[in-house]
């Protein structure tokens, strides 16, 4: 039978589209699904302000009246503009293991991309730094974080089989009976000395309130740690009022890791939290009647820390800031009970980060990738002699650099 391609419009559209992956993987006991209220909501153009710097079109693979294939296409002119590329995202991608359903799924993205403009096509993305990113390649047999996506292992083959190539890699680390460990002392010694020279100190948080005040600043300086990196997509300050409240509920006043310089900058920050991917799991996308029950044991008793997040401000890199913060998220997390820790998704080429894992015997268990395709020719542009009229040689076109 034919596979049709129809874009999700109305509100049922798009429940169906979020919907799909959970029918997907049923019986599958590493999925986790996500919340299908947050989901929605990020597809909501009233509600989610990374539309005042993005467009997306929801698109659903069809054969008859079954969905068989589903995804997200999304041009961002912030991140396009901060890169200086002409790049349609894709997300949300699943799909049975048919190359003719995931082939029209990526047509569809690729026909849409062109129609605006765009040369290149790149994924898994969503709109920022919070949406998930990156494909699964390895650790199939694992549970992901709840920030983080679970794939089949055929939809490598269906994306490579369409022409798409690496762009970069994210690896992930486990470390197991934390509470059996101890943070390195001559590690420890040289905190005492960084902390000393620099006279840096670390925030002690009493409530949610006091937490809620450093979303600001904080924000700022994961801007500045994280702009750097290609595909970052520029905070705009609604984006920052956004998501500020959404991630409250899930932070803990000792997994929230804050380093003040002397003048009362910030100069780095560590956010970890509990592990909430079971009950997500158990919730199966749905607070109600019983999910937010799952999710509140969760935050409560735990026994596995995610790593989500961190910055250093760039003029206090190399000065132990980054240690600082491991030893005080060491000391928190053996208080808190914790035995497993996670962490999220770094890029391959990130040694800094990497090498704060060897003290406590890291195990590297997942691999996600980025993949980047060419969907039009580059843009051609007019050439433009700097110098007077008189001295130019006849018009001639050039390709733009990217």
């Amino acid at each position: 039978m034919d596979v049709r391609i129809v874009e999700a419009v109305t509100k049922r559209e798009k429940l169906d589209f979020c919907r799909f992956p959970m029918k997907l993987y049923a019986g599958c006991p590493y999925y986790v699904p996500p919340l299908l209220l947050d989901e929605l909501e990020t597809f909501n153009r009233a509600k989610n302000p990374a539309f005042e710097t993005a467009d997306a079109r929801l698109f659903m693979a069809l054969r008859g009246d079954e969905i068989v294939g589903r995804i997200a296409g999304i041009v961002s002119s912030a991140a396009n503009e901060k890169d200086g590329v002409r790049d349609v995202r894709f997300g949300w991608f699943d799909a049975i293991n048919d190359a003719t359903v995931s082939r029209a799924l990526f047509t569809a993205v690729a026909q849409w991309g062109r129609g605006r403009g765009m040369e290149t096509m790149s994924g898994p993305h969503g709109f920022s730094l919070f949406d998930r990113e990156g494909m699964l390649v390895e650790g199939f047999d694992r549970m992901p974080t709840f920030v983080t996506y679970y794939n089949h292992p055929y939809y490598q083959d269906l994306v490579e089989g369409y022409g798409f190539s690496k762009r970069y890699d994210f690896v992930e680390y486990r470390t197991e009976n934390l509470d059996q460990k101890q943070f390195p002392a001559r590690v420890s010694d040289l905190v005492d000395r960084v902390m000393a020279r620099g006279k840096f100190r670390v925030m002690k948080f009493n409530n949610r309130r006091e937490i809620r005040a450093m979303g600001p600043p904080v924000f700022d300086l994961l801007e500045e740690s994280y702009m750097e990196l290609a595909d970052m997509v520029p905070f705009t300050r609604k984006q920052i009022q956004y998501f500020i409240p959404k991630f409250m509920p899930f932070m803990h006043k000792e997994l929230l890791k804050v380093v003040l310089a002397e003048d009362g900058e910030v100069a780095g920050f560590m956010i970890s939290m509990p592990s909430i991917s079971e009950a997500l799991r158990k919730a199966n996308g749905r607070l109600l009647p019983f999910g937010f029950l799952h999710l509140l044991r969760a935050l409560r008793t735990f026994d596995t820390l995610d790593f989500c997040l961190a910055g250093v401000r760039k003029k206090y890199r190399g000065k132990g800031v980054d240690l600082i913060m491991a030893r005080e998220m060491f000391h928190s997390a053996q208080k808190l009970g914790v035995k497993y820790t996670e962490s999220n998704p770094e890029l391959e080429t990130n040694v800094r980060i990497q090498s704060e894992w060897k003290h406590f015997d890291p195990i590297q268990h997942k691999r996600r990738r980025v993949y980047e395709t060419r969907i039009a020719e580059a843009h051609i542009v007019p050439f433009r002699d700097p110098r007077p009229a008189a001295q130019t040689a006849p018009a001639r076109e050039t390709v733009a650099a990217r």
